[in-house]
């Protein structure tokens, strides 16, 4: 008969055993059901996202506000003033031009001023590019302030060192009293000269979610069949 001597002999396994591994299974399938469903809603966020940010890109421009937020980047605005090219600022950048600067120029409106992202120039640019004198009408896209720095470095005003475009920061720093909150990427409009070069923003959402929610749903079935295996009959257990 069948024993657990010296000599071998099967261990009858716990009769727990399956129990404890089917309310294991069971909370992964719920887990694993739960973060696919997730993934599924993040894709109509960031379907919907796209959808919304392509009709602004499509958009005519419309007058730049005083004010703006995140539910208003990439939209397309225009506005007219002045620009104080003497308190420019130089943010560094890599482009599909190459390595260079953001040429970041406080443009001085009727109701108020606002930075303007004017393009990107090369190193031996930086002393030798356009800069209008009197009155410019800007067009381009809102984009959200920059706090902080870029990857693993941080803005040094003192230095003059700008790693991202951080309105606040640039404002104080070139003592340009009150801004919009927000600063303005310029089109493609050529200048003179060929710099800045304008037009520049890239517009691109990664979209895996589908991807991501498979691979949870994979990962529940697999779980489920592990608890056919589990509890199949004649198995020892």
């Amino acid at each position: 008969m069948a024993g657990t001597g010296i000599g071998g002999g099967r261990r009858d396994r716990s009769p727990l055993m399956p129990v404890i591994l089917t309310a294991i299974g069971l909370a992964l399938i719920a887990g694993f059901i739960s973060l696919g469903v997730w993934q599924l809603h993040r894709r109509l966020w960031k379907l919907d996202l796209i959808a919304t940010v392509n009709a602004r890109l499509d958009a005519p421009p419309v007058a730049a506000p005083p004010t703006a937020s995140s539910a208003d980047v990439y939209r397309r605005v225009t506005v007219r003033g002045t620009f104080r090219n003497d308190r420019e600022t130089f943010v560094q950048a890599v482009t599909e031009r190459g390595p260079g600067y953001w040429v970041m120029t406080p443009l001085v409106g009727p109701r108020f001023t606002i930075l303007v992202n004017r393009g990107y120039v090369p190193a031996e640019k930086r002393a030798d590019h356009d800069r209008p004198s009197g009155p410019v009408t800007v067009t381009g896209l809102v984009r959200v302030s920059e706090p902080g720095g870029g990857f693993l470095r941080s803005n040094d005003p003192a230095a003059d060192r700008w790693y991202s475009r951080d309105v606040a920061a640039i404002a104080t720093a070139k003592e340009l009293g009150p801004v919009a909150p927000y600063f303005i990427d310029a089109d493609a409009t050529p200048n003179p000269g060929g710099y800045p070069v304008g037009g520049l923003t890239v517009v691109s959402f990664r979209n895996s979610h589908l991807s991501y929610a498979l691979t949870w749903f994979g990962l529940a079935i697999l779980t489920v069949v592990g608890l056919v295996i589990v509890w199949r009959p004649g198995r020892e257990r």
